[in-house]
């Protein structure tokens, strides 16, 4: 499924995620690179300006907000999208979810 497309100066560039993780990135219709990947991956591809080759990488990986990505051309930032602490919430929870019966269990023997 495709999840953005980016239009940089004449070329388009498009990012694909499947929900088995196959993370797709085509440049003017072709594909540019091709991973599997469970929570991102780093993409590097090269894009033609004004007949100069220029190296691009995308990041793409997970946030509270969901899929997230990062776009660099020559190593300079284009799109950095907010990364609000998806793994820090998902420990929280974690932590939590085991506290909530243990702490039930110390009540339980002062009552």
């Amino acid at each position: 499924m495709k999840y953005t497309t980016i239009n940089l100066g004449e070329n388009k560039i498009e990012i694909f995620n499947s929900l088995l993780g196959k993370e797709i990135i085509k440049v003017n219709n072709e594909i540019v690179s091709n991973k599997y990947s469970i929570l991102g991956a780093e993409h590097n591809f090269s894009i033609t300006e004004n007949e100069n080759e220029v190296k691009c990488k995308i990041d793409i990986g997970f946030s509270i907000n969901g899929v997230v990505f990062d776009l660099y051309k020559d190593n300079k930032p284009i799109i950095v999208s907010p990364k609000n602490g998806c793994v820090g919430a998902l420990i929280v929870v974690f932590i939590i979810a085991v506290l909530i019966p243990i702490l039930g269990k110390l009540i339980e023997k002062m009552f």
